[in-house]
């Protein structure tokens, strides 16, 4: 289920940036709902929030080493609890999306809109849940 998780993940991220890549134009945006969503299309040098522009050689680093330890945790990994388990997933499978676009463009797509909040895409979206799963577990469900 990890495996199905981590790869529809990667393919739902990877084609609808590929998609917005085909449709729009950088910098083009057009209304989905009014004024409270709009598909946008940034090209993205830097982190959520635009943190550390154009250091891609070390978020290059950072998703292979997050690779890495997740390779080398995978057994223990999976005896956690689940939502720690699956958001340990869903954080990879988003932080791969995104590796791709930085390693491809050297920048990440991003295309969700809000306006009041920075431009993001569905690997962004994997990474936050994913991240916010680890948290519930330790908080909630993951005794000592």
């Amino acid at each position: 289920m990890a495996f199905v998780l981590f790869f529809l993940i990667l393919a739902v991220d990877q084609l609808t940036k590929f998609a917005v890549d085909a449709v729009f134009l950088p910098g083009e945006s057009i209304s989905v709902l009014g004024s409270f969503f709009h598909l946008t299309y940034v090209l993205n040098p830097g982190a959520a929030f635009g943190l550390l522009e154009h250091a891609r050689w070390f978020f290059i680093l950072a998703a292979a080493a997050l690779l890495v330890v997740f390779c080398c945790y995978y057994k223990r990994l999976r005896r956690q609890d689940g939502f720690f388990y699956y958001g340990c997933v869903a954080l990879l499978g988003g932080a791969m999306g995104n590796l791709i676009d930085r390693i491809r463009l050297g920048v990440v797509i991003d295309f969700f809109d809000f306006r009041i909040w920075p431009v993001f895409n569905v690997a962004d979206v994997a990474i936050v849940l994913g991240v916010a799963s680890m948290i519930y577990a330790i908080v909630f469900r993951m005794k000592d």
